[in-house]
């Protein structure tokens, strides 16, 4: 994949934001119509906007207040900062699905007008999100931002990608849906397993990877870019399926092309999501005895969304004096590619505080976060393995060591036992 680098001269950030959102139709063909890079398009503009909501969040949660009250410091300043990753990260992401997608509806493909497209038509969402620090009324707007950013990207598309006029609409319906479901699953993944503080400490790049000075830009395969390189490629494999079957004019076709579509939007294995773990399946590995307390509540489902499957387990495990230890175990094989993804930042945390530490780290393959509090003498145990399953282990307990070794109750290889099987029986 190459990327042309040379540059050519375009507006003001100022001047932009106005002419994109006060007169869009004759600002998009002046944007592609400008020559730019990955690195242009994020330090000029991207980097400055993306925080707008980052602040705006950290603002009405810390500040202003919430209708349930203000938040920490620390906390707000925690999930602005997550807020602004994941912006940066979702941006990059879309301009993939644009990219991909863009034989399918008849458009050229081009990585660099498809990062124009994402970029400029977030600016609505972006500028609005400042009113979010007004209580009510700021959601509203925030969401008329949303939706003309969606007006703003199908007025785009025929510019930059080259879209016949009447692709453009179900053009613009397919990058949304994979966009949302990405950034959803990606959101659960970077909150919910790894930890949000971590990126506190800085660890993601979203321009990281090698770059020559040649008109050609290569990634390294292991880093975040060229990670996404490889997605990429997968997403136009399924693109062009959909292609094929939107051209045969089979609705049942296009309805499983679709599917596989989703599929690799996730990660899926062969181009279709991956199915998580039956119910009974799952509750074959939550143990009967964890950190030699008796299990005293089981909870084990299976639902899935958009063909998209998750499984959860929960147990609860007490000896009747008031000491417990809440397990879960969440199977989330529909997403096991974006599952690997999560790596993209190659983070390594070791944050240490007046009452604790939380930490973050690798063994034996497989992602580990810790987080616990002295004051409290309570630990949370997270572990990530087969790049599908999520284990949590919670409670009071003297010392971080005796919640690993009740954790160690939880059978990670039978787990990975069971992915496998899953995977070569398809």
């Amino acid at each position: 994949m190459s990327i042309n680098m040379q540059h050519q001269g375009s507006r003001d950030i100022v001047s932009r934001v106005k002419a994109i959102l006060m007169s869009p139709k004759t600002e998009w063909p002046i944007i592609a119509a400008e020559t730019a890079t990955i690195a242009d398009l994020y330090k000029n503009y991207v980097i400055i906007l993306a925080a707008i909501p980052a602040i705006a969040l950290f603002i009405s949660m810390s500040i202003v207040g919430l209708g349930f009250g203000r938040m920490s410091i620390g906390t707000g300043l925690t999930m602005a900062v997550v807020t602004y990753v994941l912006s940066l990260v979702g941006v990059f992401i879309s301009a993939l699905v644009i990219d991909a997608l863009a034989p399918t509806f008849g458009s050229a493909k081009d990585q660099i007008q498809a990062l124009k497209t994402a970029v400029y038509s977030m600016t609505a969402y972006w500028v609005a999100s400042a009113f979010q620090i007004i209580p009510g009324l700021g959601s509203l707007v925030v969401l008329a931002g949303g939706l003309y950013g969606l007006y703003l990207l199908y007025l785009g598309l025929p510019f930059t990608m080259k879209t016949p006029a009447d692709k453009a609409v179900p053009y613009t319906a397919v990058i949304v849906v994979c966009t949302i479901v990405v950034m959803v699953v990606l959101n659960m993944v970077l909150f919910g397993i790894v930890g949000a503080s971590q990126f506190a400490g800085g660890g993601f790049s979203p321009l990281g990877g090698s770059a020559t000075s040649s008109s050609d830009v290569t990634f390294d395969p292991n880093s975040p870019l060229g990670a996404l390189q490889q997605y990429a490629s997968k997403l136009e494999d399924a693109s062009k399926n959909l292609e094929s079957a939107q051209n045969s004019g089979d609705a049942d076709a296009q309805s499983k092309a679709f599917g596989n579509m989703l599929g690799a939007v996730l990660g899926g294995a062969g181009g279709t999501a991956t199915p998580a773990l039956a119910p009974d399946q799952l509750r074959t590995v939550v143990p009967e005895r964890l950190g030699g307390l008796a299990r005293s509540e089981i909870s084990v489902e299976r639902n899935a969304a958009l063909g998209i499957q998750m499984s959860q387990a929960e147990a609860t495990y007490t000896d009747g004096s008031g000491k417990s230890l809440d397990l879960e175990i969440m199977d989330l094989g529909g997403s096991m590619g974006l599952m690997a993804l999560a790596a993209w930042a190659n983070i390594e945390q070791d944050r240490q505080t007046s009452t604790g530490y939380e930490r973050t780290y690798k063994a034996n393959n497989r992602v580990i976060h810790e987080v616990w509090d002295q004051s409290r003498m309570h630990g949370e145990f997270n572990v990530i393995t087969g790049n599908r399953f999520m284990i949590k282990v919670e409670g009071d307990v003297p010392n971080m060591d005796a919640l690993k070794a009740a954790a160690g109750g939880v059978d990670l290889a039978a787990l990975d036992r069971l992915g496998a099987a899953q995977a070569s029986a398809r």
